[in-house]
């Protein structure tokens, strides 16, 4: 017998009427499952909570959209446990369930599904020599401007040697995963998932160079910031941790040890789902 945890990200609209739904469909299968005590404020004695649902769990679901997947995945990742990302958003291109599909999840107790790895990457700040590292992101890490609307001085670098020199907003580095997102939205490719690669994308940038690279996976990205006094420059994983750029400061970013492990029980391929959700977004 399996345990879920469920992590429902409750600022969405439709995610308490989703989460009851999941829990019905689940109590019908007999699967046993139990929430994080941050939930309790919404639901109550209604169900079982766990401190260490992560570790304690042997999938967990997450219900919302895709920011909340995308944080839900790292801490599954770094739990070794695989996630199933049920739609209570719109577009949610991770979703592997939307909410009239609950019926799949009957593939939970029969083991009908299968586990998608996706790359992952770490993020280091070095100032005068010593390193530190920031977090994990499946998505995107990018160096821009904060409050501050002068346009930055970039260089970027690829296995120590330069790459470019750019004047822009600032510079997204991202997972396949993360190519429908942030990177996107600047100009960048769209990459298969499945496939292992770091892009770099730059954002309103006035240099020549102003087309993404595409780097091999075991590549290490550099970006420093020189000559910019007074700069508010920050490092954004994902949206979720931001941290200032120091002067001296050097952000470093390669392929993370850990992936995420999406469950997929449905057959679609990648570009069915990137070209359904287009249509909905045009409709």
């Amino acid at each position: 017998m399996i345990k879920v945890g469920i992590v429902p990200n409750l600022t969405r609209e439709k995610a308490e009427s989703v989460t009851y739904a999941v829990t019905d469909m689940l109590r019908q299968l007999n699967i046993e499952y139990f929430f994080e005590p941050d939930t309790k404020p919404f639901f109550g004695n209604r169900f079982t909570y766990s401190e260490n649902l992560y570790q304690e769990s042997d999938i967990v679901i997450a219900i919302g959209g895709d920011g909340s997947f995308i944080h839900t995945a790292k801490q599954c990742a770094i739990s070794g446990k695989p996630v199933l990302c049920i739609n209570a958003g719109n577009l949610a291109f991770l979703a592997g369930v939307e909410a009239n599909e609950l019926e799949l999840l009957k593939s939970l107790l029969n083991g009908n599904y299968l586990k998608e790895k996706h790359m992952m990457l770490k993020c280091y700040l070095e100032v005068d020599g010593k390193k530190e590292m920031i977090g994990y992101c499946l998505n995107d890490i990018a160096v821009a401007r904060g409050k501050a609307f002068n346009v930055l001085n970039l260089n970027a670098y690829c296995d120590g040697k330069i790459v470019n020199f750019y004047r822009a907003d600032g510079i997204i580095v991202s997972t396949p995963t993360g190519s429908t997102a942030y990177s996107w939205s600047a100009g960048g490719p769209v990459i298969d998932p499945a496939l292992q690669c770091i892009i770099l994308t730059p954002l309103c940038t006035h240099s020549p160079l102003n087309r993404s690279l595409v780097f091999n996976s075991s590549s290490k990205i550099s970006i420093t910031a020189p000559n910019n006094p007074d700069k508010d420059i920050v490092i954004s994983l994902d949206g979720e941790t931001n941290i200032e750029l120091p002067v001296n400061g050097k952000v470093i970013i390669e392929k993370s040890d850990i992936s995420a492990e999406f469950i997929r029980i449905k057959s679609d391929e990648f570009f069915d789902v990137l070209n359904r959700k287009l249509t909905q977004r045009r409709t």
